[in-house]
């Protein structure tokens, strides 16, 4: 039997052990993430601009009022908070599903999942420009099939239009990302036992109460995490809406803000800024959704 000390002694060893095998890792990431960010953050704080750098003065906090006193920006804000919060529900419900069905055994299963990744391995430009050509107002199968199930009786602008081209956007994403969901929640659901179901089936219980009581608070932690994930790619976006809308400033996302005050208006201290307080509302968004959690889990246990 292992002395206390002995055993203090080895779980330091396998701690030091464990930093050295993490150190490339994390100078990778201090070298990619940390250095770009770093340089954003200080620019932030200056009046650079793209064409001269080197005349780039420190204004403290003028260029994060200038954004904040900008109109544009709260559309920003408010386009992207309520587009993560569309999308992430839709397809959180639709991953789940999905991940429902493919979990039963029918012929040609296996066929059937390969085929449900195929829209997340699509890469997401490729996948927008597609679906632009779709929602095409004098071209688009999307108008021509709404048309001829006479539920439009004129083509819809979907791409031009703002509040149009926000639900376009929207199906886009959860075309895209739904499978990544359905892939998680289908693992979840793998790993759960089939002894709790059968019992549940002598209880006589059905499948809908069965998946209220034994199906989603055993995935209730996978589906957070996974809900977490798309959360945090969500707020970031911004290929889809430049690939669909232009970047106009009605329907552009936080990022397409920063973008188009770095690069079009070649502002890069007050692009800079949108980009850090982009980097905080992700942060604050975060960590409240794992408060939230973590106090739901801790309930449910109770």
């Amino acid at each position: 039997m292992a002395r206390p000390r002995e055993t203090s002694l080895l779980a330091r060893q396998r701690a030091r052990a464990a930093w050295v095998f993490m150190l490339p890792t994390l100078v990778g990431m201090a070298l990619v993430a940390g250095w770009p960010l770093a340089r954003t953050v200080g620019f932030a704080f200056t009046d650079a601009r793209l064409t001269d750098l080197s005349a780039a003065r420190f204004v403290g906090l003028g260029s994060f009022v200038s954004v904040l006193e900008d109109p544009d920006w709260w559309t920003a804000v408010g386009t992207t908070v309520r587009f993560a919060f569309v999308s992430v529900l839709l397809e959180s419900v639709l991953g789940m599903g999905i991940a429902l069905v493919l979990h039963r055994r029918f012929a040609g299963r296996g066929l059937v999942r390969a085929a449900v990744l195929v829209p997340w391995a699509v890469p997401t430009v490729v996948s927008a420009k597609m679906w632009a050509w779709m929602f095409h107002d004098v071209y688009g199968v999307i108008n021509a099939v709404l048309m001829w199930l006479g539920l439009l009786a004129e083509p819809l602008a979907w791409t031009a239009e703002p509040s149009l081209a926000f639900w376009a956007v929207v199906m886009v994403d959860v075309w895209k990302a739904t499978p990544f969901m359905a892939l998680l929640l289908l693992a979840a659901l793998q790993l759960l036992p089939e002894d709790v179901y059968e019992a549940a089936r002598l209880d006589g219980a059905g499948p809908v109460r069965s998946f209220f009581r034994i199906t989603l608070p055993l995935v209730k932690g996978p589906l957070m995490v996974a809900a977490l994930f798309r959360l945090l790619d969500a707020l970031r976006v911004f290929d889809v809406f430049y690939v669909l809308t232009g970047g106009g400033s009605e329907t552009q996302p936080m990022a397409g803000y920063a973008r188009q005050w770095m690069f079009e208006f070649q502002e890069l201290g007050v692009g800079s800024a949108a980009a850090t307080l982009l980097v905080l509302l992700i942060a604050l968004l975060t960590a409240v959704y794992l408060v939230l959690g973590r106090v739901r889990l801790d309930v449910g246990e109770s």
